[in-house]
């Protein structure tokens, strides 16, 4: 019921309730949406939020503009960029391999966000020279935005007619994880493609979310009604010709990928609140005694780059922490991993993440004890890092290489979780191996990195022979038995080993590579 109350004026005025308000409200926004005002950089915008449906629904990927249509690839929804087209826009062609993961993330995280979108409002009439909105020197007489203000701080009502067409100028990807979604909830399954969209030959099922996710059908049915921010900018703007307005939503279109700028794998190691292995990296970065920081020595991790300097102080990066967590736990917490690549995973449980900082502790405290962390007391990480050949020389220790550390989580995970090996009997053998000198002078012929983990042509680390590495330490410490996976192990240590049809042996003498053989077991 409306109560009369008195103005400043001593008049008496009606004060609806809110719900009165929003019933009169409501019957304005049929076809139109409640929009905000913005202006940056002499571009007007609009924002507002739109449902799921909706966005799936009304809004068409970029690549779909009529200024494109000749160029447009109607199968990967692309554009095909030749001398015409890399005149008219520039823009990343679409990834439909994201599509399936970005699906699974709208369905199995709770707390999922997708950020607002940036779209073009687009009229019939823009293409149309002829068209009466066009005036005799070719400027356009009014803008492709219907705005009714409401009020005079910007806030209004945008009118969104069945002729208007709207493309996501910022948000391609999000348009066709959204797309996916509706897919999947209309037809109960969804096509996996390749990133140029040819299908791949597999489905994911919308049963096989449920039962993997455990998430349940009326959760699913109601993501269509959640809502996502959308900014709309027009096509082309009052007093505009179509050429300025083309090169206006290039710019912005330009603009925005160029501000986006990603993040660092070391920076995404730092956030990431989801990623158990990230999680247990830092953990161990903060609070290990052989990694914390501390006022008497110098930082020994980088938190930000994913390699390490030939000057720098540091012993290994956050990025490289995380990778050895990932192959070290990952042989015993498999569903930490994402079911498919780009997905987000599942963040593990406390007391999961508790056990596996334990774990990862206790790899660390044997660590530790390796005669060539012991000496990071009286020397730097340089001199033991830096090869012989290098300015002032140095050990060329593989410890001291991030693909090294990595190499060897990998290996012990294995050992550890796989073939059921102590980290007592495992460090055991390893201090002995590393006072004999085994992970220094990666350069040299005689070392049984040289050529895996050291490229002698380049001169420099290899990160392709990680795995190689990690293999040929599982079989240093007895953890490889089988005939022919000896016989393949030392393959491809030969193959390593090998130049211009001349292998080097492990005794530095050049010979055929098949006479290359393997070292004696630790």
């Amino acid at each position: 019921m409306n109560k009369r109350v008195a103005d400043t004026t001593g008049k008496y005025r009606r004060e609806n309730k809110p719900e009165e308000l929003a019933s009169s409200l409501a019957r304005y926004l049929e076809n139109r949406i409640l929009v905000q005002t913005t202006a940056m950089g002499g571009t007007q915008a609009y924002l507002g939020s739109v449902t799921l449906e909706w966005f799936a629904q009304q809004v068409r990927f970029a690549s779909c503009l009529p200024l494109l249509q000749p160029k447009h690839n109607l199968a990967t929804d692309n554009v095909e960029v030749d001398a015409d087209t890399i005149a008219e826009i520039q823009q990343r062609p679409l990834d439909w391999s994201r599509q399936i993961p970005l699906v699974q993330y709208l369905v199995a995280w709770k707390n999922h966000k997708f950020p607002p979108v940036l779209v073009v409002i687009h009229q019939p009439w823009v293409d149309n020279p002829e068209a009466a909105q066009w005036d005799s020197e070719g400027r356009a007489t009014k803008s492709t935005i219907d705005f009714t203000p409401l009020d005079r701080d910007g806030i209004g009502l945008l009118d969104i007619a069945p002729a208007t067409t709207i493309y996501a100028l910022d948000g391609q990807h999000r348009l066709m994880g959204v797309q996916g979604l509706m897919e999947l909830l209309e037809t109960h399954q969804l096509q996996r493609y390749r990133k140029d969209k040819t299908p791949d030959g597999s489905v994911i099922t919308l049963n096989d979310l449920i039962e993997h996710y455990q998430v349940d059908i009326d959760y699913l049915e109601s993501l269509p009604q959640e809502k996502i921010g959308i900014e709309f900018i027009c096509a082309v703007e009052k007093g505009e010709t179509r050429e300025q307005a083309r090169q206006r939503v290039r710019s912005i279109f330009v603009h925005v990928n160029l501000m986006a700028v990603p993040l660092s794998k070391g920076q995404l190691a730092q956030l990431n609140e989801d990623d158990g292995f990230a999680i247990v990296a830092r953990k161990i970065a903060t609070t290990h005694p052989l990694l914390e920081q501390r006022s008497t020595r110098k930082p020994r991790v980088n938190w930000n780059s994913a390699t390490v300097a030939t000057k720098s102080t540091v012993l290994t990066t956050l990025q490289a922490l995380k990778e050895m967590s990932e192959r070290y736990l990952g042989q015993k917490f498999l569903h930490w991993k994402p079911l498919s690549k780009g997905l987000i995973p599942i963040r593990p449980s406390d007391e999961e993440l508790e056990a596996g900082i334990l774990e990862f502790q206790q790899l660390f405290d044997h660590l530790a004890t390796l005669p060539s962390y012991r000496v990071l007391e009286a020397e730097e990480t340089p001199l033991l890092r830096r090869f012989s050949f290098e300015k002032d020389g140095g050990e060329g220790n593989m410890l001291f290489r991030p693909v090294g550390q990595v190499a060897l989580a990998q290996a012990l995970g294995i050992l550890v979780f796989k073939k059921g090996f102590s980290l007592k009997d495992i460090f055991k053998k390893l201090r002995k191996f590393d006072l004999e000198g085994g992970f220094s002078r990666m350069e040299y012929p005689r070392s049984l990195w040289y050529g895996v983990l050291y490229d002698p042509n380049k001169k420099r680390v290899q990160v392709a022979g990680r795995d190689l590495a990690a293999k040929l330490i599982v079989y240093l410490l007895g953890g490889i038995q089988e005939p022919m996976e000896r016989a393949e192990l030392r393959k491809a240590v030969a193959d390593a080993r090998t130049v211009e049809k001349q292998a080097i042996g492990f005794d530095g003498q050049l010979v055929e590579p098949k006479a290359v053989g393997l070292p004696p077991m630790l």
